[in-house]
């Protein structure tokens, strides 16, 4: 009987040594970017359902670096509130403006500076923002131009004109401006250059309608997650990695500001 306790609990020894020796494998934190799907250069997500644009390459790589999972979670800009708050994405990261908005998240380190613009036809006639009178001016609902205009510090420009055409996406906006639906569009200066950027005869007037910064929104209590997104957005600035996806976006690549 002493002989068959002492082998049971030698068998109890070697299972449990076991055990530590070859623990569970632990599966990789998943980071849910959420984005606009319709933002070029920052995110878009293609009609084969791919995905592309500077800060979703960026959220890539910092993932591969700290060895998470990645999941794009592409959503219509007027629901990012929605997206984010019911957990469907952990952050909003897709040019997302802190001006007006700072209490609203937590935010990461700034990463890109930009301004708000009026894209005209070349020829056209309006030259000044006075000129915008009587005009139909598009804008993507939910952006900073909506915002300056509609009850921001540019309200009283807005009342002067014909009409201020609300828009799903800055795509659309521009395509009625080709299609000669609209007179104008309120625009920041890096979305509007890639547009135009293979589409010629359009400028930016002169005027700038407001300036602004962009970071990652995240929920109030995610401090923590904000912590180690900003250290790896650091990393990425280190090692290069950060500035060689910019190289790939010059329209955007001279506004870029982390680690300047």
């Amino acid at each position: 009987m002493k002989k068959l306790t002492a082998l049971v609990l030698a068998a109890i020894m070697v299972f449990s040594l076991a055990a530590c020796a070859a623990p569970a494998k632990q599966e990789a934190k998943v980071f849910k970017q959420g984005f606009d799907l319709d933002y070029p250069p920052y995110s878009y997500r293609a009609d084969d359902g791919s995905v592309g644009g500077f800060d979703v390459e960026v959220a890539q790589a910092l993932c591969e670096l700290k060895g998470w999972k990645y999941e794009a979670v592409p959503f219509n800009w007027d629901a990012k509130d929605a997206e984010l708050n019911s957990g469907a994405c952990d952050c909003i990261w897709s040019g997302l403006t802190v001006e007006g908005r700072e209490n609203d998240y937590t935010w990461s380190k700034v990463y890109s500076n930009n301004s708000q613009m009026i894209m005209v036809p070349e020829g056209s006639d309006i030259k000044t923002l006075a000129d915008l009178a009587g005009k139909v001016v598009g804008v993507q609902t939910a952006t900073s131009a909506f915002d300056l205009l509609n009850d921001g510090d540019q309200a009283e420009l807005c009342k002067t004109f014909k009409e201020f055409k609300v828009f799903e996406t800055y795509t659309i906006a521009f395509n009625d401006l080709q299609a000669g639906g609209i007179d104008a569009i309120a625009i920041d200066v890096t979305t509007g250059s890639f547009l135009m950027a293979n589409q010629p005869g359009y400028k930016f007037m002169d005027e700038v309608l407001g300036a602004e910064t962009y970071a990652i929104g995240f929920r109030k209590e995610d401090t923590a997650l904000r912590d180690e997104v900003n250290a790896g957005l650091d990393e990425l600035v280190k090692n290069g990695k950060f500035y060689e996806i910019a190289e790939k976006y010059p329209d955007i690549k001279d506004y870029l500001c982390l680690g300047k």
